[in-house]
């Protein structure tokens, strides 16, 4: 065997076999990145790799195309739903972070949503890529956009609001929003290469709740005006519109608007609670791709 084809069959297998990235295959065969995505489209071209789409993936392919055509979404990427509903965040997470992965360079900076979901992206993010990345917060709330206890490696440089995600009163919020160090944060933002958001619904066990940021009393008043869940704990209603409440006037998040004017904004919920409120970011436009569940997808184009 040619020393370039035991190449091919070293850098598929790696690859796709044991799931190494193309940097780290690069580094294992003292090669550069380059000639590993070349290894690899030989191996396609050869048929040293061969793929078969299976009728489940075809049907995932369907309905991913379906949801871009519907919402113009930049793309789409759905993963199988587990029996065990809990875990839905964390499949959505991991996926997130593996199609994001191979995107990243040291240059890269990442804008980064508050919410379970998004914190779990973060922390595999910062594990499994091959060089440090940049995070932004999206709001604030620093203990939220720490490493979990999980982390052994935790490759991340985080630029955070040194502020609470809410605050007292109006007054002390609009303070907060003029100190230097916060304004240097909502610069950074306009300036990052990927953002990721999570999409919350109206249920009890929501991050905001869990954590003690609002009380279900709070809950039942945004439902009785309307909301259907929120994006960066802006709630909205089932059209996409902005909730008016004094609770805005007293979050430290990006505003909405500047999140529509971002390129590369990818939202990542699932479950059927979510549903309507997926659905309603999706037509406020707040977001440019979206990761969800298989049984999600089917609801939201209406199988």
């Amino acid at each position: 065997m040619r020393y370039d084809d035991e190449l091919v069959l070293k850098a598929a297998w790696y690859y796709y076999i044991e799931n190494m990235t193309q940097q780290s295959i690069a580094l294992k065969l003292g090669i550069s990145r380059m000639k590993v995505i070349r290894l690899l489209e030989t191996a396609k071209e050869t048929g040293v790799i061969q793929f078969k789409i299976s009728q489940d993936m075809g049907k995932h392919l369907h309905a991913e195309q379906k949801l871009k055509e519907m919402w113009n979404l930049k793309n789409v990427l759905i993963v199988p739903t587990p029996d065990n509903k809990s875990k839905i965040n964390e499949y959505l997470a991991m996926a997130a972070a593996n199609y994001m992965a191979d995107q990243i360079t040291e240059n890269t900076f990442i804008n980064m949503g508050y919410g379970d979901t998004p914190s779990r992206v973060l922390n595999h993010l910062a594990t499994i890529t091959d060089v440090p990345v940049s995070f932004v917060s999206f709001t604030g709330g620093v203990n939220y956009y720490l490493p979990n206890s999980a982390s052994n490696t935790f490759k991340a440089r985080l630029h955070l609001y040194p502020a609470p995600l809410l605050l007292s009163s109006k007054e002390v919020c609009q303070a907060i929003l003029q100190e230097p160090s916060v304004t240097e944060i909502r610069r950074m933002v306009r300036l990052s290469s990927f953002s990721i958001v999570g999409i919350g619904a109206m249920n009890n066990d929501a991050t905001i709740i869990s954590n003690g940021i609002l009380s279900k009393n709070d809950f039942t008043y945004l439902t009785m005006k309307g909301a259907v869940g929120d994006v960066l704990t802006h709630f909205i209603d089932k059209d996409g519109a902005p909730v008016v409440t004094s609770i805005e006037d007293r979050l430290v998040s990006t505003p909405l608007e500047t999140l529509k004017e971002l390129n590369n904004v990818i939202g990542i919920a699932g479950g059927e609670q979510k549903t309507t409120v997926i659905k309603a970011a999706l037509k406020g436009g707040y977001i440019d791709s979206l990761i969800t569940d298989e049984d999600t997808a089917k609801k939201l184009i209406g199988e």
